[in-house]
Parts: C-alpha cells; sequence; structure tokens
C-alpha cells in the first residue's frame, strides 16, 4: 500500500534489518536513503536459519524463488545428547512447516541472504551512502552529521545500526553498552562432500537435518547450506575471551579439549575444521522506549533487541520490524501522523520481540544443563514427548510455534494495531 505522502527517510545501518526496512518503506511509496560505514555492501558471517515467520516476508517481496536457489530447507528439528548423539525429540518440519504456516523454514549463507535484501534495494532505487560514519546526531530534526563534516536531514530517521548503536545512545541520552551474555560461538563452515566419505558423518551430510547437541554448559547447532553442499557448525560455549576483546581465533586444541566427552561424530567434524574464529555473543538491555518524543526516530533490530541465537529468530525479528513499519507507514495521509505511527509500531513490536529475547536466554538454560538430576528430570520429559505449555523443545510446542511462526508481519502492519 503506497502512503498519500511520500516522506524522505534516511536509515542508519546496511544489516538485514536496515536492508527490510529499506525495502519495505519504498514500496510503501518513501524515498530511502540508506547510510552505511563499510565501504562495501556485504556480509560476513556463516549460516543463518530463517523460519517461516520471515520466509514469508521474502515471498511477499519477490523474492521466493531467488531466495529457494540459495537455501536449504531442513527436513526436521533434533535435540540431541551431547555424549552419543541420542536423539531425545524430534519436531518434523517437511511438511509441516510450509502446510501449516503458508511458508517454508531455511538455512541459508548470511551473505547470500545480505546480497539478496541489497539486490531488492537496487532494483527499488535505494540511494545507498557507502562509507558513512555517523558522528552525531539531532533526533528531533532530524538529521545525522557524518564525521566528513556531512549534514543529512530528513523527515525520519530509522536507526538499524546493531547490537553497539550510537544512535540508540543517543536516543537515551545515556551510554547504552551491550551486555556479556557469558557465552561465545565458534563457528565453522565444512565441505559435506568430505563428510560423506566418512561412513560416521555421512547422515549429516546427506539429508538436511537441524540438529541440536545440548550438553555441560553448551551446545552444538549443526544444518546443511549451499545446496547441501556446506555443513554448518556453531558451538556456544562459555565466553573465555579477553575483556576487551570480542572476536578471536580458536587457539590450538582449545575445541577439542573442551568437546572431547562428547559425541564422536561431533569430534570427527572438529578434526575436519580449519582456522577456527570464536565471536563473543551480547545482548542488549530491554528499552523504555524506541522513538524520540520528536516522532521523526525510531530504532529497528537489534539497536533495540540484540538477542541470543538460542531460538534462532534475531534476524527474523529484524526482518519482521521492517515489514511492520513499512506496513504502518504505507497507511501514513500527513506527514503530521508520522509520530503517531512509529507509537503504533512499537507497541506493535516491542513486546514481541521482548518475548522472544526472554526465550532465547530460557533456552541457554535449557541446552546447557550440567549432567545431574535437572538434566535427567530434561531428558525424560523429551524422551516422553507430552508435549505442553514449557515443553523444552520450544518447536514442538504447539502453543508457543504457532506465536512465533504464524506472526503475519504484514497484517500487523496492514492493521494498524486495530486488530488487537
Amino acid at each position: 500500500m503506497a502512503s498519500a505522502v511520500s516522506l524522505d527517510i534516511i536509515i542508519v545501518g546496511a544489516g538485514l534489518g536496515g536492508l527490510s526496512a529499506a525495502i519495505a518503506a519504498r514500496l510503501a511509496g518513501h524515498s530511502v536513503r540508506l547510510v552505511e560505514q563499510a565501504h562495501h555492501l556485504g556480509e560476513v558471517g556463516a549460516g543463518i536459519q530463517v523460519p517461516p515467520n520471515a520466509s514469508r516476508i521474502l515471498g511477499r517481496w519477490g523474492l521466493a524463488d531467488a531466495f529457494n536457489q540459495v537455501s536449504v530447507s531442513p527436513h526436521a528439528l533434533r535435540l540431541r545428547s551431547y555424549s552419543d548423539g541420542k536423539i531425545l525429540s524430534e519436531q518434523p518440519f517437511i511438511p509441516m512447516v510450509q502446510d501449516t504456516y503458508g511458508a517454508p523454514y531455511c538455512n541459508v549463507h548470511r551473505a547470500d541472504y545480505h546480497n539478496l535484501l541489497v539486490d531488492k534495494c537496487r532494483s527499488l532505487d535505494v540511494t545507498v551512502l557507502l562509507d558513512s560514519h555517523v558522528h552525531t546526531a539531532d533526533l528531533s530534526a532530524p538529521s545525522i552529521t557524518l564525521l566528513n563534516g556531512t549534514t543529512l536531514t530528513s523527515d525520519l530517521i530509522i536507526g538499524a545500526d546493531g547490537l553497539k548503536s550510537k544512535l540508540r545512545a543517543l536516543l537515551l541520552n545515556r551510554p547504552s553498552p551491550p551486555y556479556l551474555t557469558g557465552d561465545l560461538a565458534y563457528r565453522i563452515l565444512i565441505s559435506a562432500s568430505l563428510m560423506r566419505e566418512d561412513p560416521d558423518l555421512a547422515e549429516l551430510a546427506t539429508t538436511p537435518m537441524f540438529n541440536i547437541w545440548m550438553g555441560p554448559r553448551a551446545h552444538a547447532v549443526c544444518y546443511l547450506l549451499k545446496g547441501a553442499q556446506v555443513y554448518n557448525i556453531v558451538l556456544c560455549c562459555p565466553d573465555n575471551l579477553p575483556e576487551d576483546v570480542n572476536i578471536a581465533p580458536a587457539a590450538p586444541g582449545e575445541l577439542e579439549s573442551f568437546f572431547a566427552s562428547w559425541d564422536p561424530r561431533l569430534q570427527k567434524l572438529l578434526a575436519l575444521s580449519h582456522d577456527v574464529s570464536k565471536w563473543r555473543l551480547q545482548n542488549s538491555r530491554q528499552l523504555e522506549t524506541w522513538v524520540h518524543d520528536s516522532g521523526k526516530f525510531t530504532l529497528l533490530g537489534d539497536s533495540c533487541h540484540a538477542t541470543l541465537p538460542y531460538l534462532a529468530q534475531g534476524a527474523a525479528m529484524a526482518i519482521e520490524d521492517g515489514a511492520v513499519l513499512g506496513g504502518l507507514l504505507g497507511k501514513l495521509q500527513r506527514k503530521e501522523q508520522l509520530g503517531d505511527i512509529l507509537k503504533i509500531y512499537e507497541s506493535l513490536r516491542k513486546a514481541r520481540t521482548e518475548r522472544v529475547v526472554e526465550g532465547s536466554t530460557h533456552q541457554q538454560d535449557v541446552f546447557h544443563l550440567e549432567d545431574g538430576e535437572k538434566q535427567r528430570e530434561r531428558d525424560e520429559v523429551l524422551l516422553k514427548d507430552e508435549v505442553k505449555p514449557g515443553f523444552p523443545n520450544k518447536w514442538r510446542d504447539d502453543e508457543f510455534r504457532d506465536w512465533l511462526f504464524g506472526y503475519d508481519a504484514f497484517e500487523e502492519g496492514g492493521s494498524g494495531g486495530r486488530r488487537r
């Protein structure tokens, strides 16, 4: 739906959330400048999961075919015991997810996902300003001033500048650094063809599955990428990085030592890995508000609700933010309504994202139980498979899964909150 009035919008940050907001705002009929500090548009990292609440949005933007070409759909999610890989709980995804929610659950390389959204932005004539570092901002004007002294003004500024958001600190008028979660993530990519040469690993590299090994103080997440040619491994473990370091290479033998008592298949996977790095996992604090009193500035994505990746929903929440905000901006009749639109956006999104952040943090406790009574109770509940609210496998909890996967960002944005 195109707005009756066209706004000049500046979006700070060209990550997945910023790109999504740019797409949605352009489709709503607004002019968009995307301000990014990097020298070129690109993304680093490895695999990322795209649940149906996000893939549904891609489909509505006409990106389903292109996305399907670069993604892999896991047949099921499996929770496993760390020591021997025994399956404790399984939730089928194919065909259930598509049949129930009208969109697929997919795995994709983060760079492929990012490139897809970049291409869509270019097709919509979004203006991209690279190598543009925000020095400060006037959230009332609103305007941003770059390090080179250039000041850019607009009708609306959207802060999508991530976990370490400078604009969040300006909104709050105080420092707002991310906080430590106690965990870090090792990210590994392995050739699936090498795995298929080993009888013990061949099954993992043949049928796409979303596997989670749960163990003392850690868990491992594994799935196929890139046409089932690459195996993605994320190992979430206690944070052992120095205080002032957030990314570092893993020391020789570091992973082998930590996972010495884990499933022999995981140890074989580690033997195939090379040049492994580790990333500190950090969160942002729950905010009082995302919107400035001027009604001309709002936050979006990780800048206002960064989360642990333990429900695989962080990027999806940012994509949802963009789609909902774009839908609301498409309903704008007069510029004077902008402040109300932003408040509606916050009211529609804040509670949902906070529940996801809290749920992801809770999964840290579920996945990382030390051997003992609580771990045995968890495993017994999983094996009995008597699913009810609070079931440890959140993907198998129908009530929670429907709330998470069934969310329609276009219905939410289009309703303007009226259906609530």
